[in-house]
């Protein structure tokens, strides 16, 4: 089963179970994976479909530092529940460690020595951790590690 056909199978299960903070945001991503389509002109396959839904989460966590800032902790709940439900879809997130070892290997192979060489860590670590990663994360261990 696709990913897609995986979402409009629980969007119907949370809809039958009256689930509607469930069946909400499954329809939302179901809608910013349909947008996606419409810009690109085609069909997503399931690498796609992480892509869009990585990419709602990042859009959730930075809500919740700007809704911390604003002292709106019912939005920064809501927007944990939504982030929890949309994990379920992506692939296992890499821990904390297991990135780091990753950023030192990426280090290693392009022999990056200074913060000055952060871009070619980056390029070679982005493709591993798709999907998989936060990119603010990756971002912080490699500056971590180089300086």
């Amino acid at each position: 089963m696709s990913l897609k056909d995986k979402l409009q199978e629980d969007w119907k299960a949370a809809l039958k179970n009256k689930d509607s903070f469930r069946a909400n945001v499954i329809s939302m991503a179901r809608a910013a994976v349909l947008q996606a389509e419409k810009v690109d002109g085609s069909k997503l396959d399931d690498e796609g479909v992480i892509a869009v839904l990585s990419k709602e989460v990042k859009q959730r966590r930075d809500s919740i530092l700007e809704f911390e800032k604003g002292n709106r902790q019912d939005l920064v709940e809501q927007a944990k529940k939504e982030i929890e439900i949309l994990l379920e879809y992506l692939p296992q997130q890499l821990s904390k460690e297991e990135l780091t070892e990753i950023v030192k290997s990426a280090v290693n192979e392009v022999n990056a020595t200074s913060i000055k060489e952060m871009g070619k860590v980056m390029a070679a670590i982005m493709p591993k951790v798709k999907g998989r990663a936060d990119g603010k994360l990756v971002n912080e261990i490699v500056k971590q590690i180089l300086q």
